[in-house]
């Protein structure tokens, strides 16, 4: 889990009512008396990240001077569950802020976004949206509040050099978790501690694995009957994944004995050539490399075995409900110059070489039509990493079905950490009391979803 994605799965929140303000839809009087419109944004990298730091102040220098009656005052910060409530509540949130896909469909519901439907047609990039990426920022009428920016996918991370050495076609993951256990037996035994396959139990990593093998298998963690949210996962699917997990760590003895493990754990095993395959997103790679002396043509990615669904998300901005026209207006200016904007991204590319930073990780689009041909054209144009070993990630990235995160993720993954960590801790450890009691204890949580 990248750092990216382990906070994405921190941002579903369950945040105090604040009524949509009406100045959201109301004149345009607020515009100030020289005809510039002043719009407060994050997302601004730290200042510790120079290049990218700078990247995105040289971004909005640009912006100001192809649009000279807007003024962006830039900030840093994302999306935190800790301070959300208190900025809303306080009037310090930003007019355009950025968001988790895990978050919308909250805000949306408590009102505390600014409806953009109206504004959004007169920008014809929006029109060119995956309307599934689309609907995460829609409400059940169709109404827009926000735009998308990265989107991903969890698959099979998996090592070829260890494959070639295990008599494994690198160029041919594995298809099933069947598939996933004869290849985890061959790469352990080549000896010299190394892991066939990994796997997570611990600060809520354990439940979010749990939950993307899940949604493989065709599973769910999670469903929403006539209004009220119930755990799902007590089931057929849940016990298979978690006996496939204690078959290979007590039968197999194809995981190693070192476990309770966190998101860094996998990367750095990944990293030092002991680790054959595990369940992740395209951006660990350059992590691995980055942090871990990796190198990138070592690592290939298949889908998701079984590919009956995986787990997804990305992040995206939304609109602050006390925002008037002018300022949704001038917000929609700039995320199309910038953020979803096919026409950036060969300039983005073009920079990202220049600086060493991975071009052409495969990651889902958000475009259709010209706007993905111009993205295609683009990463094929500035690739510098060896995407013929993301071949069969691409390739299948049509046929498996993108699921979100349950409601309070979180919470929820805190609990199925424990049944992870179980299995792969105790030889006797039972599975089906284990989904028994994260069952009662995840409709608890589940409860107070409103």
């Amino acid at each position: 889990m990248n750092r990216s994605s382990l906070r994405s799965a921190l941002g579903l929140l369950l945040v105090t009512g604040v009524a949509l303000s009406g100045a959201a839809c109301g004149a345009d009087d607020d515009k100030p008396a020289d005809g510039k419109v002043i719009i407060t944004v994050n997302g601004l990298p730290p200042a510790t990240e120079a290049a990218n730091h700078q990247r995105f102040l040289d971004n909005v220098a640009e912006f100001e001077r192809l649009n000279p009656d807007i003024d962006i005052d830039a900030r840093e910060g994302k999306m935190d569950p800790q301070t959300f409530s208190a900025k809303l509540a306080g009037g310090q949130l930003e007019d355009v802020f950025y968001v988790y896909f895990t978050d919308p469909a909250n805000l949306i519901a408590k009102r505390q976004v600014a409806d953009i439907s109206t504004y959004a047609k007169d920008f014809p990039v929006v029109d060119q949206l995956k309307p599934e990426v689309k609907r995460v920022f829609s409400d059940a009428d169709g109404k827009l509040y926000g735009l998308p920016y990265k989107n991903y996918s969890m698959g099979l991370l998996y090592s070829r050099p260890l494959f070639t050495q295990a008599g494994l076609d690198p160029n041919n993951p594995p298809k099933t978790w069947a598939d996933v256990r004869t290849a985890a037996k061959k790469i352990a035994a080549l000896g010299n501690g190394t892991v066939g396959y990994g796997e997570y139990s611990k600060s809520n990593t354990g439940g979010w694995h749990f939950t993307a093998e899940l949604y493989s298998v065709g599973g769910e963690v999670a469903r929403n009957e006539g209004g009220t949210w119930k755990a799902a996962f007590n089931n057929d699917q849940g016990r298979q994944v978690l006996h496939q997990l204690k078959e290979m760590r007590w039968t197999d003895n194809s995981m190693g004995s070192r476990q309770s493990l966190e998101w860094a754990d996998l990367l750095q095993m990944m990293g030092s050539g002991k680790l054959g395959m595990y369940v992740a997103t395209a951006d660990n790679i350059p992590t691995i490399v980055n942090q871990y002396k990796g190198k990138f043509e070592d690592y290939g990615l298949g889908p998701i075995p079984d590919g009956k669904g995986t787990l997804g998300g990305g992040e995206g901005y939304m609109f602050n409900a006390k925002a008037t026209p002018e300022k949704i207006r001038a917000g929609l200016k700039w995320l199309t110059f910038w953020f979803t904007s096919a026409d950036r991204i060969e300039a983005e590319n073009k920079w990202s070489a220049e600086n060493k930073l991975p071009v052409g990780l495969p990651e889902p689009q958000i475009f259709t039509g010209d706007a993905a041909a111009k993205q295609a054209a683009a990463d094929k144009t500035y690739a510098n990493v060896p995407q013929e070993n993301y071949a069969p990630f691409v390739a299948a990235m049509g046929s498996v079905p993108v699921k979100l995160e349950p409601p309070h993720a979180q919470q929820i993954y805190a609990v199925l950490d424990v049944a992870m960590l179980k299995v792969l801790t105790d030889r006797d450890a039972n599975v089906d009391q284990l989904l028994a009691d994260a069952e009662k204890q995840v409709n608890t949580i589940l409860g107070t979803v409103r």
